[in-house]
Order: C-alpha cells, then sequence, then structure tokens
C-alpha cells in the first residue's frame, strides 16, 4: 500500500464536498486526510485528499474523481515537485514546573505557545508529517489532554502546473 496526495479544483458549490466522500465511501476507498478550501477566485475551491492503496486502486479514484462533474482538474502532487504542510494544535498538561521542559521541546521544532493556563498549554505547530510526528512522540513523557490536526494542504512547485480556468 501506498500513499498519494491529490490536488482538486472544484466548483464552489454546496454539496460538492459531500458528493466528493461519498464517492470514496461507495467505492470503499480510504481518505486518510482531506482539507478544503477557497482559492483566490471565489468561484473555486481547493481540496487535498491523502488515500491509499496500491497502484491500481489509486489510479481508479484518480479517474472516478476526474469524472465527477464539479472536479475542474485533478493532480498527484508527488513529493519531490510539491511542498505539503499539515497544522496541529496540541493542549499538553503542564504544571508551573513541567512547563519549561514543554517550551524547550516546542523551541527546537520552531512551533508556537499560544495559550497558557495554570494548568495546560496549546501548541501550534506546523509542517511536514514527518515532523509532527517526532514533535508528539517528544512529548511522550508529558499527557497530551487534546490535539487537533488539520491534515495536509499542499502546492505544486514552480509555474508549470497551475491550472487557469
Amino acid at each position: 500500500m501506498q500513499k498519494k496526495v491529490f490536488q482538486l479544483l472544484v466548483d464552489n458549490t454546496s454539496g460538492v464536498l459531500s458528493r466528493i466522500a461519498g464517492l470514496f465511501s461507495r467505492r470503499g476507498y480510504n481518505i486518510d486526510s482531506i482539507t478544503a478550501g477557497v482559492t483566490a477566485d471565489p468561484r473555486f475551491t481547493r481540496i487535498t485528499i491523502v488515500t491509499s492503496g496500491d497502484d491500481e486502486i489509486l489510479d481508479q479514484i484518480e479517474k472516478q474523481v476526474a469524472k465527477l462533474i464539479d472536479v475542474r482538474d485533478i493532480k498527484e502532487l508527488s513529493p519531490g515537485s510539491s511542498v505539503y504542510r499539515e497544522l496541529v494544535l496540541i493542549k499538553v498538561k503542564a504544571s508551573a514546573q513541567e512547563r519549561q521542559g514543554v517550551i524547550s521541546v516546542a523551541d527546537i521544532f520552531r512551533a508556537k505557545i499560544i495559550d497558557v493556563s495554570t494548568e495546560s498549554l496549546i501548541i501550534e505547530l506546523t509542517g511536514n508529517q514527518d515532523k509532527i510526528e517526532a514533535f508528539i512522540s517528544l512529548l511522550d513523557g508529558y499527557e497530551i489532554l487534546e490535539l487537533a490536526r488539520t491534515g495536509i494542504a499542499g502546492l505544486g512547485r514552480g509555474i508549470e502546473n497551475v491550472t487557469y480556468l
């Protein structure tokens, strides 16, 4: 099994995300991560989907998604020619004595402390999935109270594959 990242450019209409997710559900395909947001042109939404399967399944996913009426463009974002990022917010239980240790780990990863209370910290970190996984593993000695991940957002490098509609 391998993972692929697909970038879709779709019409910004109600129900488009539901139709795409429904296709995955009906066919039994898995969505590892999905992010969506309006582009610079408000008529369109950019959706980034991370999915996994063998080569045949991944090819089928690409073909099936491309057939959907709202989909204007679909591209594979390959790791070498694309930039991926993910955002994670982590609430860590930390007493006054533990706080400096958590802050030190956050500083190493260039994470931001965005909220402090008497018993916890909220940390914001942006990076690729490996960086986020490494950061979370270093917090192993601390109690993670809550964690929220956005999923991958990505763009291809350069201007060669930009879609103009």
